[in-house]
């Protein structure tokens, strides 16, 4: 029996790395933004296998968003390709082609054309390609969940801008951590976007 689905959250499928943590905080606030709530793996407690723990929570969000941009080889001595993201992926194509009613994915990238070179099979599933900046984020995940009401770019990219004040001076600081991807981080920056956004957006509806 699947776990309940809840209908405003988003399966966030990214690579864990230093570099990428400016669009991991971007994704974040930028889904908050939209009235959507970003999971990652990495938050589920429990001793089950990690393949199962992520399946669970694919199957109780409605949306996922796999970004592929990282899956390279590294230029380190001894590394290998990134195939996390891309399994990941595949879990959830197999989910969302059995119950398509209940889960939409989206593949986003870095360049135009890398995935149908990365992922052949892929062939006919557009990617969103963020262009590997936060605005780029914003932008793409304005194309993926546009609604009425949304915001600009430069208002997501300036709360982006004082979210990432607040984690790397007080967040990472209080839990005695320099990882944004702990799951304690994770629950302090998704509170702090949520509060930081309803209070912009309710200082707007003021003026």
């Amino acid at each position: 029996m699947p776990p309940p689905l809840d209908p405003k959250a988003v399966f966030l499928n990214v690579p864990y790395d230093e570099e990428f943590s400016h669009l991991y905080v971007a994704y974040v606030v930028g889904l908050y933004y939209l009235g959507l709530v970003p999971h990652i793996a990495a938050e589920i407690p429990g001793g089950a296998r990690r393949l199962e723990r992520i399946l669970a929570l694919i199957k109780g969000c409605r949306y996922s968003i796999h970004d592929l941009s990282r899956v390279e080889i590294s230029t380190k001595p001894g590394s290998t390709p990134r195939f996390n993201m891309p399994l990941e992926l595949g879990m959830t194509i197999t989910w969302a082609d059995l119950n398509p009613d209940q889960h939409t994915w989206f593949a986003f990238e870095s360049e135009r054309y890398r995935l149908h070179r990365s992922a052949s099979d892929l062939n006919g599933s557009d990617a969103y390609i963020h262009g590997g900046s936060p605005e780029g984020v914003f932008r793409e995940l304005l194309n993926a969940f546009w609604r009425k009401g949304a915001p600009s770019v430069p208002e997501m990219a300036e709360t982006h801008r004082i979210v990432e004040i607040g984690l790397k001076a007080h967040i990472l600081p209080k839990l005695g951590t320099d990882s944004v991807y702990e799951a304690a981080v994770f629950r302090e920056l998704c509170s702090l976007c949520s509060t930081l956004i309803g209070f912009l957006r309710g200082h707007a509806a003021r003026r």
